[in-house]
């Protein structure tokens, strides 16, 4: 089983490229310099936990941000996967997507996610009732990634 780095990183699994740009700037403005993967679907993020299908293996991401509605493997299939996985169970996975149903967040409550943030993505007012609490700013210095 291999060990998280020493450095924190970031899984983005997103296929939206407006998407990944924002959380990348979103990172910048929070000053938060550690090393961002993207896989731009379920089964393309399993290839680089596993290191499988060509793609070499990444260190274990000390966060995943997970969109749900993405082809090939979604984001709910993707978190079922790494739940019933032992090496792969105790993932800090935070949902990002513009679902705002019920339904998803309560499939996403019951495989232990971490957060749920609805996009667009503004870590300056993610929260209940849009708070201005900064959130992920709050996320960040609880998993240590701040400098």
């Amino acid at each position: 089983m291999p060990l998280s780095s020493q450095q924190p990183t970031i899984l983005l699994v997103e296929d939206d490229q407006l998407d990944i740009m924002n959380v990348q700037r979103e990172l910048r403005k929070n000053n938060v310099n550690v090393p961002l993967h993207v896989a731009r679907n379920g089964r393309e993020a399993l290839d680089l936990l596993r290191g499988e299908g060509g793609q070499t293996r990444i260190p274990l991401p000390h966060v995943v941000m997970l969109d749900l509605n993405m082809p090939r493997m979604n984001g709910l299939e993707l978190l079922a996967i790494l739940r019933a996985d032992p090496e792969f169970q105790d993932l800090n996975v935070f949902i990002t997507t513009t679902s705002d149903l019920e339904t998803d967040r309560l499939k996403a409550q019951q495989l232990a996610v971490s957060g749920y943030i609805i996009k667009p993505l503004s870590f300056d007012t993610f929260g209940e009732g849009g708070t201005t609490v900064d959130g992920f700013s709050l996320f960040l210095d609880l998993l240590k990634l701040k400098d």
